[in-house]
């Protein structure tokens, strides 16, 4: 597990974006369609067409880092949005990259004590 450094930001960029871009083409894509900097350290999420695949670009102290995770079965799930980006908390990118259902997460019911 890599631990993310305090005040880092996740953002998951809305749309489809082309999954052969690499580092270049997703930088490139943080910069001039959602005017943020790729090296600000925070996190940057892409989503391709099929929804079976996704990209997270990241930039630490030595340089730039992407992940690639292809789901086998399903698909991730993405919001509506076409364009622009999304804030998204640690714990609801965990369940995003395990397939999950990340907008609206439920607590499990707890049964209750029985005296």
């Amino acid at each position: 597990m890599i631990s993310l450094p305090s005040g880092t930001k996740i953002w998951l960029v809305a749309g489809v974006t082309d999954m052969r871009c690499g580092f270049h083409g997703l930088a490139s894509k943080v910069q001039n369609t959602l005017k943020a900097d790729p090296f600000s350290g925070h996190i940057f999420v892409f989503r391709g067409r099929s929804g079976v695949m996704l990209k997270v670009l990241w930039a630490d102290r030595d340089g730039l880092c992407m992940l690639t995770k292809r789901l086998e079965t399903g698909r991730f799930i993405w919001p509506q949005h076409r364009d622009g980006r999304m804030y998204m908390t640690p714990a609801q990118l965990s369940m995003l990259l395990e397939g999950m259902e990340w907008r609206r997460p439920k607590r499990t019911e707890r049964p209750g004590l029985r005296i």
